[in-house]
């Protein structure tokens, strides 16, 4: 849901803020063989992952993923760094390895810029990281609250378009103008002031108010390197649309192009839904969905085989 220092003058930069999904999730099954086979959604990935893994723990032999669903990749929602979590906690179940999640992303280079893939999995509920030190060490977590549980979010998918990722990403962070300093501290405050107590009281205004602005900040930062405040110009009417509904808490997710806009129930987001669909449904790419904040960490459990 946004960074809030991109200035980075006071030791740490990025200090992200997110919150894990009920739906689109991941999921994984993994069995003991022979070297490294996947198959299903992502399965290419997922293979790399356990491979890489394989190496950097020296283990005997290798598994048979099944990836039973997967979060769409590059769409802003953090499938590489939960396909890579769920293959690699499989995997340390499957070898009997005592690793920590942190451990895990470490192993698979992920986590460098942003805790909060690391925290979600672990965690669930809504993350606020302590931003990175440049030292290649996962940012630590630094607030977890339960999501609201009556909250609901319209997510806003393109799916002729694909976020940011690999080298481009890098390239993009490298091409960014100097954040100003006094931007940070009014974010950091719009956090610690107003976006936490939103989500500890319920308030959806003083939430809303807070991501609002955020992503409206950090946006137009982004703009010169994605194109605009948000990255899918049909995602950007949408959005702007929902706001004129009233709804404060919209923007986008990480790179995009997903947007998302947080409603105070379900049956408001699931009118939205259609009212959307019907006004944009006839933009190529543009899907809708109705999901809830999940306030439990990742689950892990041996399936027996039947006798």
């Amino acid at each position: 849901m946004g960074f809030v220092d991109l200035h980075g003058g006071v030791g740490r930069r990025y200090g992200s803020l997110g919150l894990a999904l009920e739906e689109p999730f991941t999921r994984v099954r993994l069995r003991p063989a022979s070297g490294v086979v996947a198959e299903g959604p992502d399965a290419a990935r997922a293979a790399r992952y356990a491979t890489a893994l394989a190496e950097c723990f020296h283990l005997p032999d290798g598994a048979r993923i099944e990836v039973e669903a997967a979060i769409p990749p590059h769409a802003g929602l953090g499938s590489g760094t939960q396909l890579a979590l769920a293959v690699g906690t499989g995997m340390a179940k499957l070898f009997d390895l005592d690793l920590r999640t942190v451990e895990i992303a470490a192993a698979l280079d992920r986590g460098a810029r942003s805790g909060l893939g690391i925290g979600l999995f672990d965690q669930g509920g809504f993350v606020v990281d302590g931003g990175s030190a440049g030292d290649g060490v996962p940012p630590p977590v630094i607030a977890r609250q339960p999501f609201p549980a009556g909250w609901r979010l319209l997510l806003v998918f393109d799916r002729t378009r694909q976020g940011m990722h690999g080298e481009a990403e890098i390239e993009k962070f490298a091409a960014l103008l100097r954040f100003p300093e006094a931007d940070a501290a009014e974010l950091c405050r719009l956090v610690l002031m107003c976006g936490l107590p939103g989500v500890v009281e319920a308030d959806l205004d003083a939430f809303g108010d807070a991501i609002g602005r955020i992503q409206a900040r950090v946006g137009d930062h982004f703009a010169g390197v994605q194109g605009g405040r948000f990255a899918s110009p049909g995602v950007s009417r949408v959005l702007e649309w929902l706001g004129s509904r009233g709804l404060k808490a919209i923007g986008q997710s990480s790179w995009g192009p997903t947007g998302f806009a947080v409603c105070p129930s379900e049956p408001i987001a699931n009118r939205l839904m259609a009212e959307a669909e019907v006004r944009f449904g006839c933009e190529p790419g543009l899907d809708f969905a109705v999901t809830r904040g999940r306030n439990h960490g990742a689950r892990v459990g041996n399936i027996l085989p039947a006798h």
